[in-house]
């Protein structure tokens, strides 16, 4: 992030004893995660780094030149060695005997695989040609927010001149691929004691003879750039000074839940969307400023940064003087339908006779004025880094607009960036979505068994998942070992109590905040008691209906509001009981609350209906393997009214079942999953009996 202090110099991490005994290409990857661990460097996938490295021909024995440089689509900052592709130096040389001119550049990445070195499966990126052909061992590309505010600056040439001197020097604009390898070549042996090159509305190109004379190079480059800006900016305002004053952080995010499922409905139309909102101080700075508008159309500059955020954000018209997101609603859809004519608009103007086929033209970015910034994407992960990337972009205006004037990428130069055939080779490359890709769902009871398994399943299937549950502490374990699993990204939690509309109505909203809505809700908090009817107390009676038939009812009524207000749809599964269905000795109170809830889901689904809100029942029984339920005093009481005791209960219910068999968590979770999946699509008011089979509680 760019700041205008001194102190916030970037550290040189390098542990010499840490690098003392490593080979060139393990001090590659130490240099590369060291350089990615900080985004005031590069942000998450971008830039490269290369090293060239002697080594043994698998096929002749002999010593050759291999360069080693991040292999297409990955993150310095985490990847390791397999994330490199190698190729023979002397091969790579010999392209340019086959490169036919600036009409024919793109042609040269299919020559690539042929420069393979010992078969690596890793694809080389269309950077290759620009690390190859510096004629210096190591090579580092970072794209820190500090350079390429100088970088997209109108005068960039002379701000380099200024702060750099001829140590680093300067290209003019030029859309990454083997052309640009070409340029750097030329500009390296022109200026043999030049040590980098700042690529203009692009980046940083740094080089040395070791990997820790790189890295140091790299990091003292951006201080220094820091530094320059530090003295040039203290004491200015930003972006023309504030034009408006932030809400408070709680006004912030409830205006952030009422907008986002809305956006999130009218931006779902080709695939299901996830949000992510931002209100870091940066991004409040800039959204609350006089310049705002004016610089957000100019677009960014940086390809990186446009490839995540679009040709432009769409700013929405909301005063936080006078907060009406009522009416923000009530124009939202206008702007949105706005932007996007504008996006086919800028097709239309830019297409080439072999450009792709028009993609969503929807925005990613969405600036709101007091409130923050939104990003929408088709999953968490792209979602927060496209915010990350504008970010940075915020950063990059920050600083051009303080020392000059801004200037963003040039309408056909983005357009061919974003419709680039490569670009577009690589989209078509990537694996099949998952069946619940860009879904949300929300689990009540998800700390215990059936609710832990159900996340899991559908974090499988590539769904966001957010758990809901009265045990803050075995929430936190279960979010902390399905984070470990699949991403800290896709796992949100919420303490909730199902009985209190308050903690209902806030934690669906921090829901819509975290996720930008909902698509599914798995209602399966609950409780278990037995007693006789005579020594079934009042309270006893209230606590069931409290929370297994109005809990229900509350969670399913701020589910129906946050799906209706996205109007995509949506698949509401109650996890309720075969006793819902079958009586049951001494479980008066249990056995009515879970009737009730079955009723409750009939009623929603024909609510449910007009509005693509499909509303199904699981009807599981004993299942006491990972339920909390069975952990208290359920146990003893089934038990108890059975004869048996805990070590045969579970054998009881195996053997009173039509198909002797024991139903586990991850029944449930499956049968929860096929409602709420395009194959029972058709399906709603339905009852799905996970019990092992159970005369009395067939469906009649």
């Amino acid at each position: 992030m760019l700041e205008t202090s001194d102190n916030n110099r970037l550290p040189n991490l390098w542990d010499a004893g840490a690098a003392r005994d490593m080979s060139e290409s393990d001090l590659l990857l130490y240099r590369s995660n060291l350089l990615g661990s900080d985004k005031r460097i590069t942000n998450y996938g971008g830039g490269n780094t290369s090293a060239k490295v002697m080594e043994t021909d698998p096929l002749t024995g002999e010593p050759v030149e291999v360069l080693w440089v991040k292999g297409s689509g990955g993150d310095i900052g985490s990847m390791g060695k397999d994330g490199f592709a190698t190729l023979y130096m002397d091969k790579l040389r010999a392209l340019k005997g086959l490169y036919r001119g600036l009409e024919h550049e793109d042609e040269m990445v299919g020559y690539l695989p042929h420069c393979t070195f010992k078969l690596n499966p890793r694809a080389a990126s269309i950077d290759t040609p620009l690390h190859a052909y510096v004629p210096k061992p190591h090579v580092d590309h970072v794209h820190p927010d500090a350079v390429i505010a100088i970088a997209a600056s109108e005068n960039s040439k002379e701000l380099t001149q200024e702060i750099f001197g001829d140590e680093i020097g300067w290209l003019p604009w030029k859309r990454p691929g083997y052309e640009l390898g070409l340029w750097l070549e030329k500009f390296c042996l022109e200026n043999p004691e030049a040590k980098g090159v700042v690529l203009e509305s692009h980046g940083l190109f740094t080089w040395a003879e070791t990997a820790e004379e790189c890295y140091a190079l790299t990091v003292e480059t951006i201080n220094r750039a820091i530094a320059w800006f530090a003295a040039k900016t203290a004491g200015a305002p930003a972006f023309g000074g504030a034009k408006f004053e932030a809400l408070a952080p709680a006004g912030r995010r409830e205006v952030a839940a009422r907008l986002m499922p809305a956006i999130r409905g009218m931006v779902s139309g080709n695939q299901h969307m996830v949000g992510h909102f931002d209100d870091q101080d940066a991004v409040l700075e800039f959204v609350n400023s006089q310049d705002m508008e004016a610089l957000a159309a100019l677009g960014t500059s940086c390809p990186d940064h446009f490839l995540r955020t679009k040709i432009r954000p769409l700013v929405v018209p909301f005063d936080p003087a006078s907060p009406d997101v009522d009416g923000v609603l009530a124009g939202l859809e206008g702007s949105v339908a706005e932007y996007r004519e504008g996006y086919v608009a800028y097709y239309e103007r830019c297409k080439r006779p072999d450009s792709p086929a028009m993609r969503d033209p929807n925005a990613v970015v969405y600036l709101i004025p007091g409130v923050g910034m939104i990003t929408f994407a088709k999953d968490k992960a792209t979602a927060r880094i496209s915010g990350e990337f504008y970010v940075n972009a915020i950063n990059v205006m920050r600083g051009a607009s303080a020392v000059s004037t801004y200037v963003g990428l040039p309408e056909q130069e983005a357009f061919d960036i974003e419709y680039w055939l490569l670009e577009e080779a690589k989209l078509q490359r990537m694996p099949k979505p998952k069946s619940l890709a860009g879904r949300v769902a929300l689990v009540t009871g998800g700390a215990g068994g059936i609710g832990s398994a159900t996340a899991e399943r559908f974090l499988r299937e590539g769904a966001c998942v957010v758990l809901a549950d009265i045990d803050a502490a075995a929430l936190e374990e279960t979010r902390a070992a399905l984070a470990a699993r699949f991403s800290p990204d896709v796992v949100r939690t919420t303490k909730m109590d199902v009985t209190s509309e308050a903690a209902v109505t806030d934690s669906f909203a921090a829901a819509s905040v975290e996720y930008g809505g909902l698509d599914i809700l798995i209602s399966n908090a609950g409780i278990a008691s037995s007693a006789p009817i005579e020594d079934t107390s009042l309270d006893l009676w209230n606590r069931n209906m409290s929370i297994l038939s109005t809990g229900y009812f509350l969670v399913s009524r701020a589910a129906f509001t946050v799906m209706k207000t996205q109007g995509i749809g949506g698949a509401i599964v109650f996890v309720a009981s075969k006793n819902g269905l079958a009586a049951s000795p001494n479980a008066s109170a249990y056995c009515t609350a879970k009737a009730s809830e079955i009723h409750l889901a009939r009623c929603l689904a024909l609510e449910g209906a007009p509005e693509g809100i499909r509303v199904n029942v699981v009807n599981p029984d004993a299942v006491l393997r990972g339920s909390r339920i069975w952990e208290g005093e359920w146990l003893d009481q089934r038990a108890s009214t059975y004869g048996t005791d805990k070590t045969g209960l579970e054998e009881m219910y195996r053997d009173r079942s039509l198909l002797k068999r024991s139903v586990l968590p991850e029944d449930v979770a499956e049968a929860s999953y096929f409602f709420v999946t395009e194959a029972s699509a058709k399906s709603t008011g339905n009852i799905l009996n996970v019990d092992a089979g159970n005369v009395q509680s067939f469906t009649r």
